[in-house]
């Protein structure tokens, strides 16, 4: 059986944490990304619907198209109503940027975790000092979770894929080299 200090126990359990804040934060903006593309169709609807409502009108006023334009117009002028009445209540642009508002919050917790493993690992805190911090980043969370917005499966799919297959928070040796001065570079 191995033997476990404090020290990795606790590393255990912030890598866990920070691992979820990561899935979290990467929900978010995809849930934020599908909720702004559904409300791009939604106002594009709109419009298209409100041109051929106002365009069967007119059509209306002549005698050859005017009884099928009629029909056609109230069809159309029925769904442009449904799709008002649905946006009335639901603002998805609102929504998402509470989404967006939500992964910058989490975004900045995120960090937080991520230097307290590197200082666990380190040694440039102690065991305590690292579970005061831990405790106190918990606190930060739930207060982040308890105004964000729900997610969906969706969105945790996508987030998923980016973080999994896509590598969305990867980056090699050469590619950080590239944002840093020569005195910070690995490579050559």
């Amino acid at each position: 059986m191995t033997t476990t200090n404090g020290s990795e126990i606790v590393e255990g359990q912030l890598r866990e944490c920070y691992g979820r804040v990561v899935y979290t934060h990467k929900t978010h903006e995809k849930c934020a990304d599908l909720l702004l593309d559904r409300h791009k169709l939604i106002k594009l609807l709109q419009v298209i619907l409100s041109a051929l409502v106002t365009g069967g009108i007119l059509a209306t006023l002549s005698e050859i198209w005017g009884t099928v334009a009629t029909v056609v117009s109230a069809i159309l002028s029925t769904a442009l109503l449904a799709l008002n009445a649905y946006t009335k209540d639901y603002d998805l642009g609102e929504i998402a940027q509470k989404h967006r508002q939500a992964s910058a919050d989490i975004w900045l917790l995120r960090e937080k975790y991520l230097n307290l493993l590197t200082d666990l690992r380190a040694g440039n805190a102690s065991v305590e000092k690292v579970c005061n911090a831990r405790d106190g980043l918990l606190s930060e969370l739930h207060a982040v979770y308890a105004g964000a917005p729900s997610t969906n499966y969706k969105a945790y799919k996508k987030a998923q894929e980016a973080l999994k297959s896509l590598e969305d928070m990867t980056l090699s040796d050469k590619e950080i080299d590239a944002f840093l001065p020569k005195e910070l570079k690995r490579t050559c």
